[in-house]
């Protein structure tokens, strides 16, 4: 790549993509489309993208690692999934008292848990709270006060989780224990306003985390200590979200999103990109274990 970054080839782009994640067993990223009702997936064997429409908003999906599959978060809440072929079934919903608000983003730990944020789908009320699912379903609210949830990453040992308000601007750093437990939640990292806002994140090899700057045109690399490392610009003002990939998870996608933007000024607007990490590797994403 001439530049740090070049955009995967399709026609669509995303009204706001989100979520990508790299998935071992079927050598390809997924990633959704939120607002548009998509689930893609570009497979790193041949290049081909492959979408799946949903009657309602989806914010990620997750695989699982005893069976195939996937759990997805959508506006209704936590399903099981398969895509080929397509079968959907609502597991729950996690508040039927705020039915305006949808999940928006997840991770899964070591331990085979998810954990996943909601928020109010109109940007109105500040409704959203953090969950924590059990491999036999069981779900615990685990945090509250919430205006957009996004990003939850963890240090290399789990003994550390990351979690982000973009609406305030701030990731939080919580202690996590074995058994799940969050404790001595604390400010990590606050954004300017020059900054864009912090939307998803990822955690490498060496422990340095990954953000995606909404409204900052860029993703950055920032040491335990919060202590910048390195910025790389990408040519859309959107930048959502970013996993590794690949058997040596040596590289790099990110997503984007088109919402709200001209199109005919931003050309590159909701597209995936993929991203030279400079020799950096990931870590292997969390399976959920039910």
């Amino acid at each position: 790549m001439t530049e740090p970054w070049r955009v995967i080839a399709r026609e669509e782009r995303d009204e706001l993509g989100e979520g990508p994640l790299w998935s071992a067993r079927h050598n390809a990223i997924f990633w959704v489309d939120i607002l548009s009702h998509f689930v893609y997936r570009y497979s790193l064997a041949d290049g081909s993208v492959q979408r799946w429409s949903f009657s309602e908003r989806i914010g990620w999906l997750v695989e699982r690692r005893n069976k195939p599959g996937f759990i997805a978060g959508l506006q209704s809440g936590f399903h099981e999934l398969d895509l080929e072929p397509f079968a959907l079934r609502l597991i729950v919903d996690p508040e039927p008292e705020f039915p305006g608000n949808r999940l928006n983003d997840a991770k899964v730990d070591q331990q085979g848990r998810i954990w996943a944020g909601t928020m109010d789908a109109a940007l109105k009320e500040t409704t959203g709270s953090f969950y924590c699912m059990h491999p036999d379903f069981s779900l615990r609210r685990v945090d509250e006060g919430y205006n957009i949830t996004n990003g939850p990453t963890f240090s290399p040992k789990q003994d550390i989780m990351y979690h982000t308000d973009t609406g305030l601007k701030t990731i939080y750093r919580f202690d996590l224990s074995r058994e799940g437990e969050l404790s001595n939640k604390r400010v990590w990292l606050k954004f300017t306003d020059e900054m864009g806002a912090p939307d998803g994140m990822t955690t490498d090899a060496d422990g340095f985390i990954w953000i995606a700057h909404w409204g900052g045109s860029r993703i950055s690399r920032w040491s335990p200590d919060a202590k910048l490392d390195r910025e790389i610009r990408l040519p859309a003002p959107q930048i959502t979200s970013i996993t590794f990939a690949g058997p040596n998870l040596d590289r790099m996608f990110v997503t984007s999103a088109a919402k709200l933007l001209d199109r005919s000024k931003e050309k590159f607007a909701g597209a995936l990109f993929e991203v030279d990490a400079g020799g950096v590797r990931g870590l292997p994403p969390g399976l959920f274990a039910g």
